[in-house]
């Protein structure tokens, strides 16, 4: 079958039930790609066509019980039950709610979604060659630039808040911005190892900064222990981890809403290989990532131009050169998130963060996130759907 993949056009031999997959998977609903080799690759990775059979009649957003999709695909309904049972909680590519025959099925956006669904893990030692292609295939279509399509609008989905030794020099830092009060809302925790830096490191890519750094609190903190899939810790050993993953160059990353009573993600990230802050670094796309409440101030009486605060600045967002008649200390406000490294790293004491004036803090609740970035979401999702209906044409 024949399909438009940019300005590429290719044939591609591939199964009725894969290339529907696959077009539910394409849709702005769910965030999607175009279609292109790229998605329908990653798909039947993910799928046998078997499986593929029964997931191309499960919608965006509405999950199905085993009953419903083997009534759907007129497979018998213990094998439908078998195959789901596999995808939920073997291949870890759709979610599930519920249990028994009440247990429902559904799939999540290829990325946020199922990328961080399917690599949550302990360690890098569980990691099977499915994973490993999985990670090759994800990481292809990722390149192609398509999440930045759904950035035009900015949405401030995620926000970085800046590191300890940053706030602990900021009277004026809000609760949301200090990650012991903000873990003092929950009992229970559990850490895995970096999605984004476990893609890098399959693909021979690393960085070399810690692994260790995905935090789950609250009540999803359990079920991610009892499957194995990551360890429990004390809140004092995610502080730990937290401040080592900070000395490494990492910056501590949180949805950007201060509302969740349940539970909460946190990962620490870096400009290279985190797939929020790549956006910026590769794609030039803010719109995911909240404005930051803090900017650098640069003395530049103080300056000695050693370039340490371009090392560390995870975002490039530093910019130093000390030639034999000029001297150049930029900082490039557009790349810069606010984490503060610049300033805790500086031999001279020569930066500085200071409160910029027009900042918005969090919203209080995920109904008044909604309220504040929900219309640029539709406006993301509405400009894609109507670009891709215009190329067919």
């Amino acid at each position: 079958m024949d399909f438009f993949s940019g300005n590429r056009h290719r044939s591609y031999t591939v199964s009725k039930a894969h290339l529907d997959v696959a077009r539910i998977y394409s849709s702005p609903v769910l965030l999607g790609p175009p279609m292109c080799d790229e998605l329908l690759a990653l798909v039947e990775h993910m799928f046998t066509e078997e499986e593929a059979d029964i997931v191309r009649h499960i919608r965006p957003w509405i999950p199905r019980t085993a009953a419903s999709l083997a009534r759907a695909s007129g497979r018998p309904l213990a094998e439908v039950r078998e195959a789901l049972r596999r995808l939920a909680h073997e291949k870890y590519v759709l979610i599930s709610f519920g249990n028994g025959e009440k247990e429902r099925f559904g799939l999540l956006p290829i990325v946020p979604g199922t990328f961080e669904h399917v690599l949550v893990r302990r360690s890098p030692d569980e990691v099977t060659e499915w994973h490993r292609r999985f990670a090759e295939l994800f990481e292809t279509l990722y390149r192609t630039g398509f999440v930045a399509e759904y950035a035009r609008k900015p949405v401030n989905a995620v926000r970085y808040i800046p590191v300890h030794e940053a706030v602990a020099a900021l009277p004026m830092a809000l609760p949301s911005e200090r990650l012991e009060v903000i873990m003092e809302e929950y009992d229970d925790f559990a850490v895995g190892v970096c999605q984004c830096r476990l893609t890098k490191k399959l693909l021979g890519e690393e960085c070399g900064r810690p692994l260790e750094t995905c935090v789950v609190m609250g009540d999803f903190a359990e079920p991610l222990v009892r499957e194995g899939r990551m360890r429990r810790v004390s809140r004092e050993e995610v502080l730990d981890i937290k401040r080592e993953a900070e000395k490494a160059g990492l910056v501590t990353w949180m949805m950007n809403d201060t509302s969740s009573k349940f539970f909460r993600c946190s990962c620490s990230c870096c400009g290279c290989c985190c797939d929020a802050l790549r956006q910026i670094s590769e794609f030039n796309a803010p719109g995911f990532i909240a404005p930051p409440h803090y900017l650098p101030y640069i003395d530049l009486s103080k300056c000695k131009y050693c370039g340490k605060c371009a090392g560390v600045c995870t975002m490039r967002a530093m910019v130093v050169s000390k030639e034999k008649e000029e001297k150049r200390h930029q900082h490039i406000k557009e790349r810069c998130i606010g984490c503060g490294l610049c300033a805790v790293n500086c031999p001279q004491g020569a930066i500085s963060l200071r409160e910029v004036p027009d900042y918005q803090p969090p919203p209080p609740s995920f109904p008044a996130y909604v309220a504040r970035h929900g219309r640029n979401y539709v406006a993301n999702i509405f400009r894609v759907w109507a670009s891709r209906l215009r190329s067919r044409h």
